[in-house]
């Protein structure tokens, strides 16, 4: 007779969480290696498993259970691509929750898709999406990273700090596009700066005159980008800047990273922007830890860290990896009250949890859940000078 699989689930979690059985736990790492970020993606990869190292190599979760990343592809923009990614880290590797996804428009999809049906709980480290604040989620969906809603807010007293009064405005034409245009453009409009225009792009086109074309008639001191770097954002840029429409950008999130700064060149300095980040004293040991095992801590790697920290530790308190029993301890282990949590200190953590105590953790981020599993969230200002980008100040 066949077994569902939510009833070999359900065995593997219970044997797991027996006193005295060491097991091997998977974590699932969904990002999008391929797609419009995947210069981004090997680098939080790479802070979810740092964390997931960590914590199996200290000997103290759940009776001596190991941990292991298995990694998937969101792709970023392929809703069925990365549903099926989803699922086959479920249903196929038997993965205990899922680290990811890394886009907004993926998120979704995997939640209500492949996370609900199989009561899988989610920790994204990236998905900023607005609509993801208020998204159905039977308490199974957190993310580490601040909502879009805030970025905008933040970035339009960027804007108005630096005199802007009028900016054009384009984004790509996704969940996440959507919803940060539309954030920047409420909040810079109630300190009254002007949206000439906010118009859409499309990734993957090998040509941007015509729509830069649009932006640059409707004018603007500054051109927004809310796009990828790894593709429409870019093309964007680089369109303007050859026609010369506009020579200062605005760049959110999804627009900060090397290969940006590599691609455009010195005609990028004096552009702005944000994306998460604190000068926390958590920050400064993650990209130590993060040097020492051979990667560049770059956007969202932090959070990713946590995201994996944050399912481990919530597991080790509910002394099981069943996602309905566990999805309940993550705040808990996020929050006051307990012992402090920074990085390079996840055995610890799991001692005071195996023992019966509290801890908050505080992390690389210095992570605060708030409302349904939303981050409080920190900003990193930068602006690039002499071809790097340079940290201005964190919000």
């Amino acid at each position: 007779m066949k077994k569902s699989f939510a009833a070999i689930v359900s065995v593997a979690a219970l044997l797991a969480a027996t006193p005295g059985f060491a097991a091997e736990v998977k974590i699932g790492v969904l990002l999008g290696f391929t797609g419009p970020l995947e210069s981004l993606a090997p680098a939080i990869a790479s802070g979810a498993e740092l964390a997931i190292a960590e914590v199996s190599e200290s000997g103290e979760f759940l009776d001596g259970s190991t941990v292991t990343p298995v990694r998937g592809d969101s792709t970023c923009v392929d809703a069925g691509a990365a549903t099926t990614a989803a699922e086959r880290l479920i249903t196929s590797d038997g993965v205990a929750a899922i680290v990811g996804a890394m886009c907004s428009g993926a998120t979704t999809a995997v939640l209500q898709n492949a996370a609900l049906p199989n009561g899988t709980v989610m920790i994204s480290p990236s998905a900023t999406s607005p609509a993801l604040s208020t998204v159905e989620d039977n308490g199974q969906f957190f993310r580490v990273a601040p909502s879009d809603a805030r970025q905008g807010e933040v970035l339009a007293d960027i804007l108005e700090e630096h005199g802007i009064t009028e900016a054009a405005l384009t984004y790509t034409n996704n969940d996440y596009g959507k919803g940060l245009a539309d954030s920047i453009a409420s909040a810079f409009e109630k300190k009254g700066g002007t949206i000439t225009i906010n118009a859409s792009h499309e990734d993957g086109k090998g040509d941007y005159s015509a729509e830069v074309a649009a932006l640059a008639s409707a004018g603007g001191e500054v051109l927004i980008v809310a796009g990828y770097l790894d593709q429409g954002g870019k093309g964007i840029v680089q369109a303007a800047l050859d026609s010369g429409a506009f020579d200062t950008f605005i760049l959110p999130d999804g627009m900060v990273g090397e290969l940006l700064i590599e691609a455009i060149g010195p005609d990028l300095d004096g552009s702005y922007g944000i994306y998460p980040g604190s000068d926390s004293s958590g920050a400064e040991i993650f990209a130590k830890m993060a040097a020492d095992n051979g990667f560049n801590p770059g956007v969202y790697s932090p959070e990713a860290y946590d995201a994996a920290a944050l399912l481990l530790l919530a597991m080790q308190k509910a002394g099981s990896t069943d996602p309905a029993v566990f999805k309940g301890e993550v705040v808990s282990v996020a929050n006051e009250p307990g012992e402090k949590i920074l990085p390079g200190e996840l055995a610890k953590a799991l001692k005071i949890l195996k023992d019966g105590g509290d801890v908050d953790y505080v992390g690389a981020s210095a992570v605060e859940l708030i409302g349904p599993g939303e981050s409080a969230g920190n900003f990193r200002e930068i602006e690039i000078q002499d071809g790097k980008i340079q940290t201005v100040k964190y919000r």
